[in-house]
């Protein structure tokens, strides 16, 4: 069967032709998006679509990031930063004369309704689900003209994440809570962390009809006794109003993320299998033994 699944992927990688332009893709906001020829001048202002550039070999395209951008640091390093998608550099971006802007689909930040009405060519839209992930990558393939580099990497990431995933198989699950940032925002089970912790052997807490990635009552926390917290420090589990009993932190199960995990934790793109072997080492620490 791996024999098999290894000549489909070099079939698909053989059979992958070079972009046609003028091409025209729908982004995420709905919008037509045309681009005229083969970006050569590309921005990217999510650390998410830019290490999904350099994965694919189109990293030599990139003329600045946006200022999360770290990885990988040969890359990022040398590059401008020109702001965040809330905070902007538009006159950086716009002496830069990028002819694809790489941005979000976010309504509160408007990044990409605000690069467009400047006059520049912007593509709107990032992963929000597991499969998304994928797609993305797909996409940037082919608005790049690097569609074999995009059918590599996915071929690769899905080979590793389904062996991380094997080692796993038929332990018990663990109810997680994972934690986004304090308000407390998490993650829903359809959100590509929530799919991540399924994978590692967990489960979040969160229900599906909350959404991807919500604010959640910190009530609906403590009825739902996680037996593993992941975001936040021990001590400051500890401190919480009615956390103190609770599985996890009687357990000595919170888990800090180091800065590199929590980035590839919350990046949808090249370094899943960074984040799921952490996430197994936190569930499940006996599977990768």
């Amino acid at each position: 069967m791996r024999s098999l699944a290894l000549l489909s992927a070099l079939a698909l990688l053989s059979s992958a032709a070079a972009t046609k332009y003028p091409l025209t893709v729908t982004d995420d906001l709905g919008r037509t998006v045309t681009l005229p020829g083969e970006p050569q001048r590309i921005i990217a202002m999510l650390p998410s679509h830019t290490e999904t550039l350099v994965a694919i070999g189109a990293g030599d395209k990139l003329v600045a990031v946006d200022r999360f951008s770290n990885f990988p640091k040969n890359v990022t390093d040398r590059l401008p930063k020109v702001g965040s998608a809330y905070q902007p550099n538009l006159e950086a971006i716009l002496a830069l004369k990028p002819d694809l802007v790489l941005a979000d689909e976010s309504s509160g930040s408007r990044l990409t309704e605000k690069l467009a009405q400047a006059g520049l060519t912007v593509y709107g839209g990032s992963a929000q689900t597991y499969n998304e992930v994928f797609e993305k990558i797909g996409v940037l393939g082919k608005l790049t003209n690097h569609e074999a580099g995009a059918l590599k990497l996915i071929t690769s990431l899905r080979a590793d994440l389904n062996a991380l995933q094997q080692s796993v198989l038929g332990l018990p699950k663990v109810s997680t809570y994972y934690e986004v940032d304090p308000s407390p925002y998490s993650v829903g089970p359809d959100s590509f962390i929530g799919t991540l912790i399924a994978k590692a052997g967990g489960r979040t807490i969160v229900p599906a009809r909350l959404g991807d990635f919500p604010k959640l009552d910190p009530e609906l926390i403590v009825q739902a006794n996680p037996q593993a917290m992941i975001g936040l420090s021990p001590d400051d589990a500890r401190k919480r109003s009615g956390w103190a009993n609770l599985q996890a932190v009687r357990t000595g199960r919170v888990f800090l993320p180091s800065a590199e995990e929590r980035d590839a934790l919350s990046r949808p793109g090249p370094r899943l299998p960074v984040a799921l072997r952490a996430l197994i080492r936190w569930l499940h620490p006996e599977a990768l033994k």
